[in-house]
């Protein structure tokens, strides 16, 4: 292994922080413990989640028609939806969150997404994580450009759980990686002190590419001290729940704890289901079950900090309308974004309802988009982390929100 590679390995820099190393100096610092602080987190269903057996449009006869064997049952019957509104309801096994509905928490902009009509996960992905649709040249994710806007000089200010850096989370801006699993704290060979120190003095200059191995150094510490103290609470009580119930609470362990971090990313796969969907039981149902119970209990573990935090789930795209051959369904348009926090004006599905009838569908086949993904990222932006219009074109370059969604 060459060292670029044993470096990448270690989360110490990011491919661009060896390829595109800004002039920009990165002084890490112990910043004023701030509760108030506003959050951000990002949660990426990867694989274009079903959003029509989320926020089931139950009122619409033709959800019906076009999936007999996996459609939500209407509110009242067996396994049926938890009205929100009259016209949608929420797919069963998310009802831990519906005391977050009900407090006028949790809010769902439907009709939402990807105005692109790439069906690829790669190129769609890669879109709504660069905020540039259809660019395929922008080399920076919007979450580290909104780094950059809002950046104080700290090591952990943006943290994503997992070994990898994610697209959304790529550039110039260093961030921390926090690792995933039941044993986050597993030791990596830059943690042998031998190797550590060789690196050390090798890398102990004041070029580029050395400022940029300490920064990645100073975030590793300081997301290892953090998860110390994390643990050894967490040792005195309940263990924390398996899979990502448990990776949220421990982000949301480290966010109270160390004010500095603002930005959290996390993202889960297995949405794509193209065969035995299921309905109320199954694959996706299973799926979302998960989900619901990890943003709980991120919720729990945010405590007083979550009245300041902002929430977002997003998926690059949604399902078709009608069911395949197969008990699944294959790659759509349209979808549901999720937003969930302190100061979300929540209760409501926003957004224009297109509608499900054959002449309202996008290609005869799909869910319209009516809500561009980028209104909704623009306005937690504006309205929570408090970005004026030239900062807000910093993150979304050239987008002008077509629309103004009351939210925040």
């Amino acid at each position: 292994m060459n060292r670029r590679d044993f470096l990448l390995q270690a989360g110490l820099f990011s491919t661009s922080a060896i390829t595109t190393i800004g002039s920009n100096t990165w002084v890490a610092h112990s910043a004023t413990a701030n509760s108030n602080a506003k959050r951000l987190i990002v949660i990426f269903l990867r694989g274009g989640v079903d959003g029509l057996n989320i926020v089931v449009p139950y009122s619409e006869t033709a959800y019906y028609q076009a999936r007999p064997k996996i459609a939500i049952p209407q509110p009242g019957k067996e396994g049926g939806v938890i009205d929100l509104d009259g016209r949608f309801g929420l797919h069963p096994v998310l009802s831990p969150l519906m005391p977050f509905w009900q407090k006028g928490n949790l809010a769902f902009v439907h009709a939402c997404g990807l105005t692109n009509p790439t069906r690829s996960h790669f190129d769609a992905q890669k879109y709504m994580e660069s905020g540039t649709p259809g660019n395929k040249g922008t080399r920076d994710g919007w979450m580290n450009r909104l780094l950059g806007v809002i950046a104080k000089k700290t090591p952990v200010q943006a943290v994503t759980v997992g070994q990898n850096t994610p697209w959304i989370l790529y550039g110039q801006m260093p961030i921390a990686n926090l690792p995933s699993g039941a044993n986050p704290k597993k030791r990596l060979l830059i943690d042998r002190p031998q190797v550590a120190t060789a690196f050390d003095q090798l890398y102990s200059g004041e070029d580029s590419l050395s400022q940029t191995y300490r920064q990645g150094r100073m975030a590793r510490e300081a997301i290892m001290k953090d998860l110390d103290q994390e643990m050894t609470m967490a040792n005195n009580g309940a263990p924390l729940p398996d899979g990502f119930s448990r990776d949220a609470s421990r982000l949301a362990q480290l966010m109270v704890r160390d004010s500095r971090i603002e930005l959290g990313f996390m993202a889960l796969g297995g949405w794509d289901t193209h065969a035995n969907q299921g309905s109320t039981q199954g694959t996706l149902a299973q799926n979302l079950g998960k989900l619901g119970k990890g943003l709980a209990a991120l919720v729990q573990g945010l405590g007083n900090v979550y009245q300041n935090t902002t929430i977002v789930v997003m998926s690059e795209f949604g399902r078709t309308v009608r069911q395949n051959n197969n008990g699944g369904t294959d790659h759509g348009h349209g979808n549901v974004v999720w937003v969930l926090g302190g100061n979300v004006k929540g209760g409501k599905v926003y957004g224009e309802w297109p509608g499900l009838s054959a002449s309202q569908l996008y290609e005869k086949r799909d869910l319209a988009i009516a809500t561009d993904f980028r209104d909704v990222i623009s306005t937690v932006l504006q309205r929570h982390i408090n970005l004026n219009s030239s900062q807000l074109n910093q993150v979304l370059p050239n987008y002008k929100p077509t629309q103004k969604i009351a939210l925040l």
